[in-house]
């Protein structure tokens, strides 16, 4: 589909859940924008999960976000259970400002949802010539190390920053082996997932999808994926007001209450102490370009690169959109017409 008329009925979609133009604009831009870099799972898929939870009222449509400016650098948001697309783009706004006046913007967020993609966050701060580190907690799907529970999210740990160039610096990972979205789509498809990547309930190793989701995602790196999810618990749930330790409810599968995602954004001038920033970070990437390559491999890239790529690609066509979720857009515009 032609991603303007995408867009409209995607706002339509939200303006029908009683979301004001401005936050359906919002939420449509960054569920497009994850259509076009690649990542699906954060795209139309969680459409309808969006939805669903306005209507149980889980999701606010009209919140009445507060922010509380603690310093010129440092500001905390109350984001009245809004949903998260909106959250995050006032805070990084509101980080991307205060950098600019102070060198740096700290911002932290409570009571809001999930937001999408990390990275799309942070190349909103790149594209100001700032540092970004970004950081949110998901619901439970890792165990802690020596644990068979899950209680930490897939917990990304997003890093943007100018490059000089046409393609930013931008990682964001989460600290699982595999995307939980991937598994969510597998289970729905009745195919297996890749071996080494979860654990059944009982804690055996496990490549049956709906298994997966009963039991554990394993981290990255063993222990040390583990403490790295348990830090950006720390950072974006027990630093910032928002659940941690397992209390993040899943937005397809718990409908108890609102989410309580607490988001952490960490904004800073590129040049705040070399002047030469640009110079310095193009002669980085070039040096690491130039190291002698694996048999096969043309090209080392840093990580952003393939992204953009994939973004300028698909701009150019239209978005593919899977027969199922054409239908739950179908409902949720009510139009036999799509």
């Amino acid at each position: 589909m032609e991603k303007n008329k995408l867009k409209k009925i995607i706002i339509e979609i939200f303006r029908k859940h009683k979301l004001s133009t401005n936050h359906s604009e919002i939420c449509a831009d960054a569920i497009i924008n994850a259509e076009l870099v690649g990542a699906p799972t954060h795209g139309l898929s969680r459409l309808k999960m969006y939805c669903e939870r306005i209507r149980h009222k889980l999701i606010n449509p009209k919140p009445k976000i507060k922010i509380k400016n603690i310093s010129q650098s440092v500001a905390h948001i109350n984001a009245d259970d809004s949903i998260g697309f909106v959250a995050a783009d006032i805070a990084i706004k509101k980080a991307i400002k205060n950098a600019k006046k102070s060198g740096i913007g700290l911002v932290a967020v409570k009571n809001s949802g999930h937001y999408g993609m990390s990275g799309y966050y942070a190349e909103q701060a790149v594209k100001k010539n700032m540092i970004a580190l970004v950081f949110t907690n998901a619901p439970p799907a890792i165990a802690p190390h020596g644990a068979i529970k899950s209680l930490f999210g897939t917990n990304p740990i997003c890093f943007g920053s100018p490059t000089g160039s046409n393609a930013p610096f931008i990682l964001d990972t989460s600290v699982s082996m595999i995307n939980r979205g991937k598994i969510r789509v597998a289970s729905r498809t009745n195919s297996k997932i890749p071996e080494g990547v979860a654990l059944d309930k009982f804690g055996k190793p496990t490549t049956n999808a709906i298994k997966a989701l009963e039991g554990v995602q394993l981290p990255i790196a063993g222990f040390r994926g583990s403490g790295l999810a348990w830090m950006v618990d720390i950072l974006s749930g027990v630093y910032t007001g928002g659940n941690h330790g397992g209390k993040v409810k899943d937005p397809f599968d718990d409908f108890s209450g609102p989410q309580n995602i607490g988001h952490l954004f960490i904004v800073m001038k590129a040049n705040l102490f070399q002047s030469n920033f640009k110079k310095r970070i193009k002669e980085n990437i070039k040096r690491i370009k130039k190291l002698p390559k694996l048999k096969g491999l043309k090209e080392i890239l840093y990580p952003g690169e393939n992204k953009l790529r994939r973004y300028k690609k698909n701009l150019k066509s239209e978005i593919k959109i899977p027969e199922n979720i054409k239908e739950d857009i179908r409902i949720l515009i009510s139009s036999k017409n799509f």
